[in-house]
């Protein structure tokens, strides 16, 4: 089978190696949809996010996928050969109370596909069986790809700011995970607010469904807010652009008892805690993907409303031209880059 490395920085191979065989409690997948991430980026240029050690370059990077079970291993019980499935990135120990909650990605032991263990770009990819998500019958394999970490991971977020059809939410960064912000807070019913820098991700923000867009660069990003929201500010933020200014932009461009839900990835930040936090009251949450459990609420969600997902969808690759789809990727030109494999 075909798989795409990372031998170094800035360097994509795609290799000849044996398609896995399922062990214990495992199933193999035969992949569909596997996304391209932007933490498959940190890989990319050799910084790091998990906890890799010098075998990475030997690992399969590829966190966001789809296919069809193309194998059982002994034990495993209520999945069968063909069923169509999402795959749950995290893997912890199991016996935790995080794990027995569904929060895998909070287990002291947790360990993420495409970083830790072979991940989701390659012909085939063996998994857990109970990291198997069930794909909806109407969910095309593209949008199930998506579903995962830009989906559950927004859906979540929007819940835990609690977003509804009576508020309005400021979204910072229109890359893929803030378009696809967009398009889950306008099935919440909110209104939305859209700030970038570039010219195109706003455009394209009015085209997911933002009601409002700011580019901070040509005017007082908080300013406007606060002037679009008659002078009160927004209702809550997510930040999806990591950083200084995007965080310290949404603390000061929501209401007093706001809610901020940081996607974002940084290694440091400041900001003002009195202004910002103690004379506001403000909740600053943390929001980093899913429950497991939480799978068939998120799908039914996308599914019903319906959520267009596959708009966020810039272009896609076989896996053989992994080479020419991570650059692509990392210029920053387009949204999401999807490899796909035909029936």
């Amino acid at each position: 089978m075909l798989a795409a490395k990372i031998p170094k920085k800035e360097t994509v191979i795609v290799v000849e190696e044996p398609k896995p065989v399922p062990g214990k409690g495992e199933v193999l997948i035969k992949m569909k949809a596997s996304a391209l991430c932007r933490s498959d980026l940190h890989r990319y240029h050799g910084t790091q996010i998990f906890d890799e050690d010098e075998s990475a370059a030997n690992i399969t990077p590829g966190h966001e996928p789809c296919g069809i079970v193309d194998a059982l291993g002994e034990g495993v019980e209520n999945i069968k050969i063909g069923d169509r499935v999402a795959v749950y990135l995290g893997l912890g120990c199991g016996r935790c109370p995080h794990c027995l909650r569904g929060d895998v990605m909070l287990c002291s032991e947790f360990k993420c596909i495409g970083f830790e263990a072979n991940g989701a770009h390659a012909d085939y990819m063996t998994i857990p069986a109970e990291n198997c998500l069930p794909l909806p019958d109407e969910m095309d394999y593209i949008t199930g790809a998506l579903a995962t970490d830009v989906g559950g991971t927004l859906y979540t977020a929007c819940k835990r700011i609690g977003l509804s059809g009576t508020q309005t939410v400021v979204i910072i960064g229109c890359g893929p995970m803030g378009s696809g912000g967009i398009l889950i807070a306008k099935g919440f019913g909110a209104r939305v607010i859209a700030v970038d820098t570039d010219e195109a991700r706003l455009a394209m923000a009015l085209d997911l469904g933002a009601d409002e867009v700011i580019n901070p660069i040509k005017e007082d990003g908080t300013a406007r807010v606060k002037e679009l929201t008659g002078g009160a500010g927004a209702d809550a933020a997510i930040v999806t652009a990591g950083g200084n200014i995007p965080l310290n932009s949404a603390l000061n461009s929501i209401r007093p008892r706001g809610t901020v839900a940081l996607i974002a990835e940084s290694n440091s930040a400041t900001i003002d805690p009195s202004n910002q936090f103690v004379r506001t009251l403000i909740d600053l949450k943390g929001c980093w993907y899913f429950n497991r459990s939480d799978w068939e609420e998120i799908s039914s969600f996308i599914m019903n409303k319906p959520i267009e997902l596959k708009k966020i969808c810039s272009s896609t690759y076989p896996i053989s031209q992994a080479a020419e789809a991570f650059p692509l990727f990392d210029s920053g030109k387009v949204q999401k880059v999807v490899f796909t494999w035909d029936e």
